[in-house]
Order: structure tokens, then C-alpha cells, then sequence
């Protein structure tokens, strides 16, 4: 297992799911999709892989039996953008904003369609890898720079850590300076063919988790900016 998650050139996802038929299901489909899967049904074994295997995406429960999924997520996100697809039980408006607040790109409840998984898999991936598909390369603003070919952003020049949304939703804005975007319309273009599944509060959670990881005091923003009655706007 170890080698063929090292060596094939599909794209690889790692399942972290404690329930073996749950997982089976998931691993099922996405094979079937294309991807070359591994497996792990506690979060010891999922760091053993993340960190000797490297996959280019996980998709993560939050229920295991030696580790609450978050606290996983949460270790990632400390020092890595590894995409994270969650697909969890926990189903309420506030465990989706909580699993988006500590990192994860995508969240799926259950019970889920497989197909739909699959989808969202591939979505996460599609904007990690081709995020410069449209307009500028380089995008700057204050002393923020994005490499939008490396997906790469740096503050006075230290690197930043941030998820495939959060990065999608950075360039959108910096690619659209000074213009104020309502949080439906930012839907629309960052989260695409998920946007239906998302509320406006998805939005405001990611801009909040922007301007922290920006240095952006969230009290007087001076880029990321709320205009009253309509949404988010970046000014320079």
C-alpha cells in the first residue's frame, strides 16, 4: 500500500474513516472517479501516512476512536495546506462553520451521495492545482503577494498558510479590487458547484479566518473590508 500511494501518478486522497463500510463506500467511489485511495480508521494511522505518504487530499471524519477529527485538522493546519474534505455526521449549521474555522476546504454531512463526495473531492483538487487558469499571476496588494502559479502568499515577505478556499477567495477579490461582492455573489464564483450547499455564513467565516491569517484587525479592517448592506470588498 505505502509504495503504491508513493509511486502512481493518479491523484491520491487518503480516507480517514473509523466505520469500515462507510469507508468502503467512500473508497469505492472514489476509485471509480479516478483517484488512488488509502485508508486509515483512527487518526494515528491517518498521520502515519500523511506524514511518510503524502496524498494530495484527505478526506476526513470527525468521529474516531483516538482522536476528535478537529484536533487532526487542526494539527494540519499549524503547518500545512494539505487539502481536507470533511465528511461527517455532524450535520448543524455551527459544526460546519467550526470544521471551516479550523481548515477544512469542503464539508460533506451525512448520509452523503458517493457520487457527490467524489465531486467534491475533485473540485477541491481542480482549484489547488489550477488556480492560475484565469487572469494575473502575480497579485499584490499592501504588502501581501500572490503567486497565483505557486500558489503561493507572502506578507513582507513570510509565507502564509491557507486552504484552497481560502486562497480562491483571496484571489477573487484581489483580482477584483475596490469592487464590493455581496456574500451570495462570492458563493457563486469561489464556491461554484458546491455554492448551493452553502449559506452566507460559510462566507463571513472564511473572511473572518482571511483577515486574522492577513494580520487584518477584524475590528478596523484595512483590506478586507465589510461594506454595510452588501457584502466584502478589498481595498489596496
Amino acid at each position: 500500500m505505502g509504495n503504491a500511494i508513493a509511486d502512481n501518478d493518479k491523484q491520491k486522497v487518503l480516507v480517514v474513516e473509523d466505520d469500515p463500510n462507510t469507508r468502503e463506500a467512500i473508497v469505492t467511489a472514489l476509485r471509480w472517479a479516478g483517484f488512488l485511495c488509502t485508508e486509515a480508521g483512527d487518526a494515528a494511522r491517518a498521520r502515519h501516512i500523511i506524514g511518510n505518504y503524502r496524498p494530495d487530499l484527505v478526506v476526513l471524519d470527525l468521529g474516531l476512536p483516538d482522536s476528535d477529527g478537529l484536533e487532526l485538522l487542526a494539527d494540519l493546519r499549524r503547518n500545512d495546506d494539505l487539502p481536507v474534505v470533511v465528511c461527517s455526521g455532524r450535520d448543524s449549521e455551527l459544526d460546519r462553520v467550526g470544521g471551516l474555522d479550523v481548515g477544512a476546504d469542503d464539508y460533506v454531512t451525512k448520509p452523503f451521495s458517493p457520487r457527490e463526495l467524489a465531486l467534491r473531492v475533485r473540485s477541491v483538487l481542480r482549484r489547488v492545482g489550477s488556480s492560475s487558469s484565469v487572469g494575473l499571476n502575480v497579485l499584490n496588494f499592501g504588502d501581501v503577494t500572490i503567486d497565483v502559479d505557486a500558489h503561493e502568499v507572502t506578507k513582507g515577505g513570510k509565507p502564509l498558510s491557507l486552504t484552497a478556499r481560502e486562497f480562491d477567495l483571496l484571489v477573487f477579490l484581489a483580482r477584483n479590487q475596490r469592487i464590493a461582492f455581496t456574500r451570495a455573489q462570492l458563493l457563486k464564483n469561489v464556491w461554484r458547484d458546491s455554492a448551493k450547499s452553502r449559506t452566507e455564513a460559510t462566507v463571513t467565516e472564511h473572511v473572518r479566518r482571511l483577515r486574522r491569517k492577513l494580520g487584518d484587525d477584524k475590528d478596523n479592517p484595512r483590506h478586507l473590508c465589510a461594506v454595510r448592506g452588501v457584502g466584502y470588498r478589498l481595498v489596496p
